[in-house]
């Protein structure tokens, strides 16, 4: 078998194995039903009343892409926590011993969390729908937003692979994660304008990378002005797998001494 298909094929099973936990721990979905369910009647109907959103007939059009751009983000906290656990448990090193590619322990979880992101992708959208969401984009627009945040998703669980190959522990890559990636979202434009920010804070969330994201779900779902936002977009879900990627195999390689 050639390394390309070996690295494949080892790669679609650790993919399984992920996907098969579910069933056995079915807690494990809380992230991606539960929590993003939350947030959207969080903000729908205690800040949306007070939040002004110049060229959107309502709150929930706004709020939609900003929810779901975080949601599918986070979407790979989990195996950040699932890889610090399996380290602490020894099960990394007893997958460093077998005759199989290194990355494929890796890249096998972030395959794994394309098909949760797109469980989440459908309970973010019918949850929108009941709360005054509404597409306004033709099929191709919408097609392609969809595949631009499936590809968001599978960008940060590269992320949060390094994040928990980085950790001691899961408690300390939860830490790690939110620290580091919760703020970025919302100082950005996903939940109010920037437009609204005092100055300082404006310019950071203007050109903040989830704004950009944000921003370009908006044009392909509902229409809004795009200006260079989903070309960006791409450039930075390109950018974010390539350097987090990198960084998280030569973590494990080093790691496997």
């Amino acid at each position: 078998m050639s390394s390309l298909r070996w690295t494949f094929s080892d790669t679609l099973v650790l993919a399984m194995r992920q996907l098969r936990r579910i069933p056995r721990q079915p807690d494990l979905l809380i992230g991606y039903t539960i929590q993003p369910v939350m947030f959207v009647l969080l903000f729908r109907y205690v800040f949306g009343g007070a939040i002004a959103t110049p060229g959107f007939t309502n709150y929930a059009n706004f709020l939609m892409p900003g929810i779901i751009v975080q949601s599918i983000a986070f979407g790979g906290f989990v195996t950040a926590l699932a890889i610090a656990d399996d380290m602490n448990k020894g099960l990394i090193d007893r997958f460093r011993s077998l005759p199989m590619s290194r990355i494929a322990v890796l890249s096998g979880r972030a395959f794994a969390d394309i098909a949760l992101n797109a469980l989440q992708l459908v309970v973010l959208i019918g949850i929108g729908l009941v709360v005054g969401f509404g597409f306004d984009s033709d099929v191709p627009r919408i097609a392609l937003g969809i595949v631009l945040l499936l590809g968001l998703g599978f960008a940060f669980s590269w992320v949060f692979c390094l994040i928990g190959l980085a950790s001691g522990s899961a408690e300390t890559s939860n830490a790690i994660g939110f620290t580091l990636i919760f703020p970025l979202t919302f100082a950005s434009g996903a939940f109010v304008p920037p437009s609204t920010m005092p100055d300082g804070l404006r310019q950071f969330a203007e050109a903040n990378p989830f704004t950009t994201l944000v921003d370009a779900t908006r044009h392909l779902f509902l229409g809004a002005p795009a200006n260079s936002d989903v070309w960006m977009s791409i450039v930075w879900i390109v950018g974010i797998t390539a350097v987090a990627s990198t960084l998280a195999v030569r973590r494990y390689r080093s790691l496997a001494g």
